[in-house]
Order: C-alpha cells, then sequence, then structure tokens
C-alpha cells in the first residue's frame, strides 16, 4: 500500500501541480490578459519556432553521438540510430515520471546493443555530471552579468539553486560511504549490490578512460550552445520580447532550467517562470508567458512525436538482431 502511495506521489502529483497551475494562471487573470496570451500564441512568428525546435534535434543527436565517447572505453560500440531513439525515448518517459527516463535510456540501449545496463547507467550517471558542470558556469555567467533580478526572482519564487547544489553534494557523499559498507558486507544481497556497483562505477569512470576527451569536451560545448540557441531564437517569434537583453535572456534561461525539474517536463510552471522573470525586464506578463508556453509546447511536441516514434522503429530497426 505505501509503495503504491508513493508511486502515485511521484508520478501524478507533480503533473497534478502543473495542471493546476496552469489553470491557477489562467483563472487569475483577466479576460483581456488571457485573450492577449492567446494572440501571442497565435500570432508568433513560426519560423523561429521551427528554428528553436532544429536546434534542439541537433542537440539531442549530438547527446546521442557523445555517448559513444564513454561506451567505446567499455568495449561497445552502439550504432548513433539506436542512441538516439533511446535518448528520445528517455526524454518521453521523463514527461510521464519524472527521472524515469535515464533507466528507461538505459534498458533500451542494453537491450538492442548488448551493453550491461548497470555499465550503461554509469555512462549516463557520466554524462549528467558533465551537464551539471555546465549549468554551473552558465548560472556562474547569469549571476556574474544579472545578480541582482536573479536573486530577486529565486527569493520571491522560493528558489535556491545553491541549496540544490548542497542537497546534491550530501547525496554524493552518503552514496560514497554506502557504497564503502556494501563493499566491506558478505551478505547476499549486499553481494549483489556490489556487483551492480563496480558496473556501475566501470561505466561511471569511462568519462576518465576514454581517449577522445576533446571530441567529448566540443559536443558537451555543442549540446548546452544548441540549447541556449533554441532557447534565444524563440525571442524573435514575439514582438514584445525581440529587444529582449542578454541579461534577461540569460535570467530566463536559468530561471527555466531550475523551473523545468518542479513538475513533469516543466508542465504550468514554466510558461508561469517565463512571464515572472522576464516581467522584470520590463515585458508584460502575457508577452513572458506566451513565449514560456512556445517554448515549452514546441520542444515538449518535438520529443512527444520523435519519442513516441522511437518507441515504434526500434523493434523495427532491430528485427534483424
Amino acid at each position: 500500500m505505501k509503495k503504491k502511495i508513493f508511486r502515485f506521489s511521484k508520478t501524478f502529483l507533480p503533473l497534478l501541480l502543473g495542471i493546476f497551475l496552469i489553470w491557477y494562471s489562467l483563472s487569475s487573470a483577466t479576460p483581456l490578459e488571457r485573450q492577449e496570451l492567446w494572440n501571442n500564441i497565435l500570432l508568433a512568428d513560426l519560423k523561429w519556432v521551427f528554428l528553436s525546435v532544429f536546434c534542439g534535434i541537433l542537440s539531442h543527436l549530438s547527446r546521442a553521438y557523445r555517448w559513444k565517447y564513454l561506451l567505446e572505453p567499455l568495449g561497445y560500440k552502439p550504432r548513433l540510430a539506436n542512441s538516439f531513439m533511446a535518448v528520445m525515448g528517455g526524454y518521453l518517459a521523463n514527461l510521464g515520471v519524472p527521472r524515469s527516463g535515464e533507466v528507461l535510456r538505459g534498458a533500451t540501449i542494453s537491450t538492442y546493443e548488448n551493453v550491461p545496463f548497470d555499465k550503461a547507467f554509469g555512462t549516463i550517471v557520466s554524462e549528467r555530471i558533465a551537464d551539471l558542470a555546465m549549468v554551473l558556469l552558465i548560472t556562474t555567467f547569469g549571476f556574474l552579468i544579472q545578480t541582482e533580478n536573479l536573486i530577486n526572482y529565486f527569493e520571491n519564487n522560493n528558489i535556491n539553486p545553491f541549496l540544490s547544489m548542497g542537497i546534491l553534494l550530501v547525496l554524493i557523499i552518503i552514496g560514497v560511504i554506502f557504497l564503502n559498507l556494501v563493499r566491506r558486507s558478505n551478505h547476499p544481497l549486499m553481494i549483489k549490490i556490489r556487483d551492480f556497483a563496480r558496473g556501475l562505477l566501470e561505466g561511471m569512470r569511462s568519462i576518465v578512460r576514454m581517449k577522445k576527451k576533446k571530441e567529448f569536451l566540443f559536443h558537451t560545448l555543442f549540446i548546452w550552445t544548441m540549447y541556449l540557441l533554441m532557447f534565444y531564437v524563440i525571442k524573435y517569434a514575439i514582438p514584445e520580447t525581440n529587444s529582449l537583453s542578454l541579461a534577461g535572456f540569460m535570467a530566463a534561461f536559468i530561471a527555466g532550467s531550475f523551473a523545468i525539474t518542479t513538475t513533469n517536463g516543466g508542465i504550468g510552471v514554466y510558461p508561469i517562470a517565463m512571464g515572472a522573470v522576464l516581467l522584470l525586464f520590463g515585458i508584460n506578463q502575457q508577452a513572458g508567458e506566451a513565449f514560456g508556453w512556445i517554448m515549452w509546447g514546441s520542444q515538449t511536441l518535438m520529443v512527444v512525436i520523435l519519442g513516441g516514434l522511437s518507441f515504434l522503429f526500434l523493434p523495427i530497426y532491430n528485427q534483424k538482431k
């Protein structure tokens, strides 16, 4: 019973929170404000939206290609098509159950490329460490150019990025202590955990053992450049955001990055976050929320389509195997 409640709370509560925030945001607006929001979305310049989606696809392709640099030291060379479909399937899963995509991605590549799951998952953890470093760099740059506005936004929305980073560090330390305890135990369950942890650590160590570190770094920079670019070009889709400054762009990107983890794929939260932070830079709330809806909606639709097609074509593409 407790497990069912835990699964429900983990899966549906963030989704329900997102739906509630959508309802609250729309119901608290006046009819004129709702009409202005809707008009901004309908009149968006689609060429910039498609360009943003294209940048998103390039980032996902690069992520799939970058993965091979972590798997090669372990003796595996998955096909790019399988890596890409595993990545997109994982993104789609995250829309339903937050953070389930990494597990599904590892299981997919394990199924179709015969990569042990523990090692595949270890490489995904290594990827996340590299991505976390990029988030920290971008956040630091954002604070340097717009410290006051970002601090005000985080305080007004009860967001503490440093607390999140501190919690992550504590969890890592706890994990290291737990692994040391597991290593010394002879209990059958502990032995199974130890074997899995060894495979996981081997996958994580691949980031140190890989020969093509420069290529890995290039793709990491390319992925995050595409993330920034797909966000940046959307500002030209709405007249009110055309003149958005670099400081405003960075503040919105950072705020959106933290907000998107609050609910499943950022549903409900992302547009509200965009409206709130862009308001600090002289853009009215309806235009800011329209910006958020267009950005979130286009990228989410792309993930739904490509992720769904990936689930469909994975068995077809690998039927000979």
